[in-house]
């Protein structure tokens, strides 16, 4: 039997500061960093991952360098959020929560990004596009390849 292992309080917000620390150098969390780190902050491996899993920007695979967030809100949803989700997945060559074989991109669909005004709405990294149409899609993306 193994011996019981002992952990401590982490500091408040040390356990998300961690994980966005890991997220930020290698673009996803690897089990092994978020196993070094839980025990840099003598905590389970398991509240680590529960923590990264709570919150839809973690990744626990390697994810594309350019994250494409299509809102799927009730009012992006309306105005044709469905359609721009399929061009996306067609001219990407994935499913949503997948990444491209070249980890150019990965595509996310999110419930809301708080710009319902804009309607549909699609996120590309930090920069939020308004009033999308499939025709737009394309320089979105060649945007991003340059």
């Amino acid at each position: 039997m193994l011996p019981a292992q002992k952990y401590r309080q982490p500091q408040p917000g040390a356990v998300l500061a961690a994980l966005h620390e890991i997220s930020a150098e290698y673009g996803y969390l690897p089990q092994d960093e978020l196993r070094r780190r839980a025990t840099d902050l003598g905590v389970p491996l398991s509240l680590m991952v529960s923590a990264a899993s709570f919150y839809a920007s973690f990744s626990f695979k390697p994810c594309g360098k350019h994250k494409l967030l299509v809102c799927e809100g009730t009012a992006c949803y309306v105005k044709g959020a469905t359609a721009l989700l399929e061009y996306l997945c067609e001219a990407l060559g994935v499913k949503p929560d997948q990444s491209t074989v070249d980890l150019q991109f990965m595509l996310k669909r999110v419930r809301c990004v708080g710009s319902c005004g804009l309607a549909p709405v699609v996120r590309m990294d930090e920069e939020t596009f308004g009033r999308v149409t499939t025709a737009e899609i394309d320089s979105i993306l060649a945007s991003a390849r340059k």
